[in-house]
């Protein structure tokens, strides 16, 4: 199998700033593409967080290194459960031949399973085994001036929750001038953005303000703050940046009540499918998350939602325009999942 890189620079619609981040205006994702012996082909993204050590540069300079991994275990087979185990064994010799790098993992482990699909003619969810039905995803709304985020709410009114960055000194501000102009559920994310003294103070206000829950308040290795807060907190405290692959959740047990679980952290679709099965049996509620990625990456995440308590799968509607096509969001808010082989999504014709 081959492999090729493209780095794709994506317009944002609006700035975008999160409390561990400038304001953006663009999002910078990585594309690949995966060609068998026979000429099939898969897709796959990556999105780079410098957050977790990644560039483009880094994925690009990885995914060869993990493709000769793959090659090690032969060719990809043709029946059904044993193209399944075949997945997880090219996952677990990513893991085992290069520890991070989630994000250029996830690029292959998604072209793996396009190309799986389209060798099998199956769409994502029949390969994976995942439900159709799924949960609709929320809107996000970064860090900006509270007039402005009240009026980027109106416009994402049609959404059945809002999910709103914090991490600043206009927070209360903030949450008051969205909820004067938006009735559903908020879900608050301050990306580590908190003081243990910030947090007791905008508890109770949360409370009143109709919050649903509180996403990564403090620093990612600051359980014992996450526990102190969790245990006064009568909203589900969810953890994101401590909540970055399977190996996490052991220790976020009695912490946490909810984990926020992303393809571009846990390294692709199918390692995201095992560790949300995984925090089930320890007791958790699933927020499924992602990156300001296109189509194809929310696509490839669409095929879990159907497993989570949460959904926030919004990150090409963040983007000026999205390059794929192939997913198309239903009136209710809720991503109906391609039918085709595979992922399911195209590139967009200029």
């Amino acid at each position: 199998m081959r492999v090729a890189t493209e780095t794709l620079e994506l317009p944002f619609r609006d700035p975008f700033r999160i409390a561990r981040k400038m304001p953006d205006l663009g999002a910078t994702s990585v594309i690949g593409t995966i060609t068998d012996d026979d000429g099939s082909t898969g897709l796959g993204e990556g999105y780079p967080d410098s957050y977790y050590g990644e560039t483009p540069a880094t994925i690009e300079a990885v995914v060869p290194q993990l493709m000769d991994t793959v090659a090690e275990l032969g060719a990809m087979p043709d029946e059904l459960e044993a193209v399944r185990a075949w997945l997880v064994r090219a996952a677990m010799a990513m893991d085992q031949g290069l520890s991070h790098n989630g994000a250029a993992k996830c690029l292959v482990d998604i072209a793996l399973h396009d190309l799986a699909g389209k060798r099998l003619g199956l769409a994502l969810p029949e390969l994976l085994g995942t439900p159709r039905e799924v949960q609709p995803t929320d809107f996000t709304i970064g860090i900006d001036e509270p007039a402005v985020v009240a009026e980027r709410a109106v416009r994402a009114a049609r959404f059945p929750a809002l999910k709103i960055k914090l991490g600043g000194p206009a927070d209360l501000e903030t949450l008051e001038a969205v909820r004067g102009v938006y009735g559903g559920p908020i879900r608050v994310d301050a990306n580590t953005g908190w003081t243990p003294e910030v947090a007791v103070a905008l508890l109770p206000e949360c409370v009143r303000l109709g919050v649903e829950l509180i996403e990564q308040p403090f620093k990612a290795r600051r359980l014992d703050q996450m526990g102190w807060l969790q245990g006064r907190s009568p909203l589900p405290i969810v953890a994101d940046e401590s909540a970055v692959v399977e190996a996490d959740l052991e220790g976020l047990v009695g912490v946490v009540q909810g984990v926020n679980v992303k393809l571009a952290k846990v390294g692709g679709v199918g390692p995201a499918l095992r560790m949300i099965r995984r925090a089930r049996e320890l007791g958790f509620r699933i927020f499924l998350g992602c990156m300001e990625e296109t189509g194809l990456g929310i696509a490839a995440s669409a095929a879990l939602a159907g497993l989570a308590d949460w959904v926030d799968l919004d990150g090409n509607l963040l983007l000026a325009e999205d390059p794929f096509m192939g997913l198309e969001l239903g009136d209710d808010s809720r991503w109906q999942l391609p039918t085709g082989p595979g992922v399911g999504v195209r590139r967009r014709v200029p």
